[in-house]
């Protein structure tokens, strides 16, 4: 079976609806959960610090000063880091309850955060590596007023499509997928339109799912 891998509860080698999916079905998901502490202590802590970073970082940006280009970079570079992370984590820890606040959004705002957060995911996998920081952000027009001059004016590059030959068939789509979505929804609007997005949906997903986790740091 192509690109498959094997159920974290049950073994059976099942092809993935997304990079994190361990399970193969919502039963082995619930009966490995319960059969499991479903969010360890060190985890619980870990997200909750990991989601103050995020939130630090996010409302940071829109106050670094464009001229600073250094120093708005390694912000946008860590805006996108502690977002993903923050994603994976609740994604890995807590998947009915991120399903469930998706899908109590209207249709066209589930599609808007799913597509945020995999352009965002595209960027954390590419920056660093065959693309620089620089290359995803264009620097606003520079002036007098006070706004002209922060990163919030920045926004995303157009990007050319990645190369994907050498990839799996399933490691393909998944990679064009997260391209189309940049494309979409991140390139050519301002940095922090997507970050503001991507932070109000996991505020909202790791409060729902806050009572797991207050339980698990006891």
């Amino acid at each position: 079976m192509p690109d498959a891998r094997p159920c974290d509860h049950c073994g059976t080698p099942f092809v993935p609806r997304r990079e994190h999916g361990r399970f193969c079905s919502t039963r082995c998901r619930v009966a490995w959960n319960r059969g499991t502490t479903e969010f360890p202590p060190c985890e619980a802590n870990a997200l909750d610090w990991s989601i103050a970073a995020m939130v630090e970082t996010v409302d940071r940006l829109p106050r670094v000063k464009a001229w600073d280009g250094a120093r708005a970079i390694t912000v946008v570079g860590e805006a996108v880091w502690w977002v993903t992370i923050v994603d994976a984590t609740m994604v890995r820890y807590h998947p009915d309850i991120y399903d469930r606040v998706l899908a109590g959004l209207p249709p066209a705002d589930r599609l808007l955060i799913e597509e945020v957060l995999a352009g965002l995911r595209y960027v954390r996998n590419h920056m660093g590596h065959d693309i620089d920081h620089v290359d995803f952000v264009r620097a606003g027009l520079r002036g007098r007023s006070a706004q002209r001059d922060q990163a919030a004016t920045w926004t995303w590059r157009q990007l050319p499509a990645p190369e994907v030959a050498a990839l799996s068939r399933q490691a393909q789509e998944w990679e064009l997928d997260r391209y189309h979505a940049y494309q979409r929804r991140l390139a050519d609007r301002p940095v922090t339109e997507a970050f503001g997005r991507a932070r109000s949906f996991l505020l909202e997903a790791a409060a729902v799912a806050a009572p797991a986790r207050l339980a698990a740091s006891d």
